[in-house]
């Protein structure tokens, strides 16, 4: 019998290219990691791995940096982000994005108020181990770069109205 594990990474060595896979990985990829780690992720060779992350970087999907002589590499958040406010504009309208910056500022205000501290660094250095509250902030963090991020979706969608009229 063929472990589920195994059959799953046929598959996707037989529906993807090599270049698909070490994207993905790539774009799943947080911490710096070398291309002999995103290779074996990936299921493709080293030397292609460096092939497709030089060219992904090129593209600002990936970002390096140097460990001595050793080229790490992570997804560039830059680009999700501008991935992110593109989706957004493609699919919510100024009202519905109107409504959820409310929302979430709203929900920044009871964080706030809940917690009597102006963000979510603050509330961990006064929380201890046993406090609850460790949950929210992880939360409160979330809501501040989806607030941003519906922010920047805005004033882009309302840069391109301006620039038609």
């Amino acid at each position: 019998m063929t472990d589920i594990n195994e059959r799953a990474k046929e598959a996707w060595v037989e529906e993807t290219t090599g270049r698909e896979r070490i994207r993905t990985v790539l774009e799943e990829t947080t911490d710096f990691a070398a291309a002999a780690e995103i290779a074996d992720r990936a299921l493709t060779s080293e030397p292609t791995t460096r092939k497709y992350l030089e060219e992904l970087v090129a593209d600002g999907i990936g970002t390096t940096t140097q460990d001595g002589r050793t080229t790490l590499y992570k997804r560039d958040e830059g680009h999700r982000i501008d991935e992110r406010i593109a989706e957004l504009r493609e699919t919510t309208s100024q009202d519905e994005l109107i409504e959820g910056i409310r929302e979430m500022k709203a929900q920044l205000q009871e964080y706030r108020g809940t917690y009597g501290v102006e963000g979510p660094e603050e509330l961990a250095v006064e929380l201890d181990d046993s406090d609850d509250g460790w949950a929210d902030i992880g939360r409160w963090r979330t809501t501040r770069r989806n607030l941003a991020i519906a922010q920047a979706a805005l004033q882009v969608d309302e840069a391109h109205r301006l620039a038609e009229a």
